[in-house]
């Protein structure tokens, strides 16, 4: 087995257990913190994130995958200190997370920028998987980047291939975010290819947000993993879509490359709680076991096929190397 990183420390591979493959646990801005500080608790956060955590454990969840990057306000010292009280084992991440431009200091800076010089994003990428984040030796275990509606801008493209580049040079699998209506993951997928990723290495997230199983298909077909991991979510597909979805997939054998998750989170800035709780009401972390496996059970999708996507895939993803593919 393979050594994983996570906030608590590595661990081996095999001790994943079951796993939510793209979640969040505080999606947090920190301008509009730092102003209007009334906004924000940290104790009571990270109070109520813990007994999330803890149930999402007596649920039968032992790992959650923190696509929190650059972009969506990644503060490591505040997950660590809900990682360090949580029963659930919690992966960190790096990347950054834009679908249109970077931030000015990035902005200014690369070939061919202002400032020029090498593109930064690479060696920041690598730095948090291989020495830490933010000095805390904490070390990212996956990469995240986005796609979405406006496409491949010159900052998107830059973004992607600075994930790809630190891909290649330390192993640790790509996650993404996407649009469906504009089938962003094909797009994607051809640039990671022509930076020389093994597809086999990547999940193009957001993918349970389409019933195109023409799409689906295609990015099975070039070789990744697909994230169905909008479940809660369903002002993007309604429940009973997502779960035909990934029951063709399964009934069409793709239960080896797929993964579930919710991408909620246990706060967010964007997302107050009272307004999930009345218009997403399902969108939490004990959707999954409380709502989702009942149904696929339900619609043929056996026990084994669930413990390949809760399981036995997310233990393969961290398990790859570059270059290797499951």
């Amino acid at each position: 087995m393979t050594s994983v990183q996570t906030i608590t420390g590595d661990i081996d591979s095999a001790q994943l257990g079951r796993v939510l493959m793209h979640e969040h646990v505080f999606v947090f801005n920190h301008e509009y913190a730092a102003n209007y500080p009334e906004t924000w608790d940290d104790a009571e956060r990270t109070d109520d994130a813990v007994a999330k955590l803890v149930e999402l454990k007596a649920n039968g969840i032992d790992t959650i995958v923190d696509l929190t990057v650059l972009g969506l306000g990644r503060d490591i010292r505040r997950v660590r200190a809900v990682a360090e009280r949580s029963p659930v084992t919690i992966i960190a991440a790096t990347g950054y997370y834009t679908f249109n431009e970077l931030p000015t200091y990035l902005r200014l800076r690369g070939p061919g920028r202002l400032i020029g010089g090498e593109e930064p994003m690479v060696d920041m990428f690598v730095r948090d998987i291989c020495e830490g984040i933010a000095g805390t030796g904490i070390r990212a275990g996956i990469l995240k980047c986005a796609t979405d509606v406006p496409g491949v801008t010159p900052d998107v493209e830059r973004v992607l291939r600075s994930v790809a580049r630190a891909h290649l040079r330390t192993g640790v699998p790509i996650s993404t975010h996407t649009d469906v209506a504009t089938e962003r993951g094909l797009e994607q997928q051809k640039i990671f290819a022509e930076e020389g990723v093994d597809l086999g290495n990547v999940i193009i997230g957001h993918s349970g947000d389409s019933e195109d199983l023409d799409y689906l298909q295609r990015l099975l077909d070039n070789g990744s993993y697909l994230g169905m991991d909008r479940f809660g979510l369903d002002n993007r597909l309604p429940f009973d879509k997502r779960i035909r979805t990934v029951v063709e997939l399964v009934r069409r054998g793709y239960a080896p490359r797929l993964v579930l998750s919710h991408d909620a989170s246990c706060h967010s800035h964007n997302f107050p709680d009272d307004y999930r709780a009345e218009h997403l009401p399902r969108w939490n972390f004990a959707h999954i076991t409380r709502d989702v496996l009942p149904a696929l059970l339900e619609a043929g999708v056996s026990r084994r096929d669930i413990d390949t996507m809760l399981v036995d895939n997310p233990r393969e993803i961290f398990s790859a190397q570059p270059g290797e593919s499951s």
